[in-house]
């Protein structure tokens, strides 16, 4: 089992950037795909971002693409999401997720707010 814990959240004005980690505990985090999801007050938890066990491939929200960009450091057991251009849409609780045979881990989540 693995424990994910995020940071970097604040507040930071449009056309800024901010840059999430999300620390995983535990053994053999490589193993692991990981992803970044975020939930605005009143809508339902969307996907934003995921990058594969070894970092090689990503994917990214259509709304995000060009702006924000995930990576990881394996030897960290730490997983990033670089955000730039912010946009007051991207305020949210940003979560990061990590999935090893089918079964799912959550962060607690850390919140982003984007000021016009």
């Amino acid at each position: 089992q693995v424990q994910l814990v995020e940071s970097g959240g604040g507040l930071v004005q449009a056309g800024g950037s901010l840059r999430l980690s999300c620390v995983a505990s535990g053994r053999i985090f490589s193993m692991y795909a990981m992803g970044w999801f975020r939930q605005a007050p009143g809508k339902e938890r969307e996907f934003v971002a995921g990058i594969s066990r070894s970092g090689v491939s990503t994917a990214y929200a259509d709304s995000v693409k060009g702006r924000f960009t995930s990576s990881r450091d394996n030897a960290k057991n730490t997983v990033y999401l670089q955000m730039n251009s912010l946009k007051p849409e991207d305020t949210a609780v940003y979560y990061c997720k990590g999935r090893k045979f089918a079964r799912d881990y959550w962060g607690q989540g850390t919140q982003v707010t984007v000021s016009s």
